[in-house]
């Protein structure tokens, strides 16, 4: 028996795209509240939606967040552009430049801006490998690369009251960040790309990635690399093996780099304090705790209060201490 077509007028698939569009923007506005039903028993639940509810994470169209899913450098790239907004260190003349980002391809203006930001770095033979994933390694040597560290900070907030008080430094780096941020070209997803299972910001990745290189991209020079919490005089390999039992396991590239962000209260492991696991892919959940505590320790978002769970798995928390 043949099948029936049936077709729909043009008043009907106006109405279904604004069908799809009610339930996209329902989902951004849960995105933007932190309300993923697929993290309320995350471990790293209070780190994501502290970013989402700033708008620098946001979830799938299906509004979850897939913690537990590895990074990729193109989303790693577009992430780096919400969270942070460096001075230019150099210049690309775009994404494109790298042999395997086609022009129009989503991310290309994120990847241009995290390489003149200094944040990343293409390939030798002139790729980015946007679909590789990146280690947590490669991401805390990244966030070293660039960012001006404080020494220590507090990595909890021992009450409510300190809370609130790191949110005024907060707010005023936001308000003098506004007249940039809003000089920034936005990135422009195609249609077609929406209607796919892409999170809001960045594509979902359903190609398997390229095979893994056995060398990371060109590392600028050390003087560069290390920032300015690794001005001290205790060598990082001292720091390496006082906090981490798998300190052997740190590349070389990236062991001063992780001695500084270690310093500065920005690593935190999950689910033993001790193991780095340097060399294993950054999943969002990891993302999200790494860029929370970069951004406390700029001053930019208050440190997660110490009753919060979570706060246990950053490295060389300070223990609770009562405010004189």
């Amino acid at each position: 028996m043949s099948r029936r077509l049936y077709y729909l007028p043009l008043a009907g698939c106006l109405a279904a795209g604004i069908t799809i569009s009610l339930n996209a923007a329902s989902n951004a506005q849960q995105n933007s509240q932190g309300s993923f039903p697929d993290t309320q028993k995350h471990w790293a639940q209070p780190f994501i939606n502290a970013l989402a509810q700033r708008n620098i994470l946001q979830g799938y169209p299906d509004g979850t967040f897939r913690p537990t899913r590895p990074v990729e450098r193109d989303e790693f790239a577009a992430i780096i552009r919400e969270a942070f907004n460096q001075n230019r260190e150099r210049q690309i003349s775009s994404g494109s430049a790298y042999r395997d980002v086609p022009s129009g391809y989503w991310a290309s203006l994120a990847i241009e801006e995290a390489y003149e930001m200094g944040f990343m770095n293409g390939y030798p033979d002139k790729t980015f490998r946007p679909r590789q994933s990146v280690t947590r390694a490669e991401v805390l040597t990244s966030l070293a690369r660039n960012l001006e560290l404080s020494q220590r900070v507090p990595s909890t907030a021992t009450t409510a009251q300190q809370a609130q008080n790191a949110k005024a430094p907060a707010q005023q780096a936001s308000a003098q960040q506004t007249p940039r941020q809003q000089t920034r070209r936005p990135i422009v997803l195609p249609f077609a790309a929406l209607t796919l299972m892409q999170p809001l910001m960045s594509a979902a990745k359903t190609a398997t990635p390229p095979a893994k290189a056995a060398t990371p991209p060109a590392q600028p020079a050390q003087s560069q690399t290390v920032a300015s919490a690794n001005s001290t005089s205790v060598p990082a390999s001292q720091t390496l093996n006082s906090y981490y039992d798998d300190a052997d396991q740190i590349p070389q590239f990236a062991r001063d780099a992780i001695a500084s962000v270690t310093r500065a209260g920005i690593v935190v492991n999950h689910p033993q304090q001790r193991l780095l696991n340097p060399n294993q892919p950054a999943t969002r959940g990891d993302m999200a705790a790494f860029i929370h505590q970069a951004l406390v320790n700029n001053g930019q978002v208050p440190p997660l209060n110490s009753e919060v769970a979570a706060s246990r798995y950053i490295v060389g928390r300070e223990p609770n201490r009562s405010t004189p």
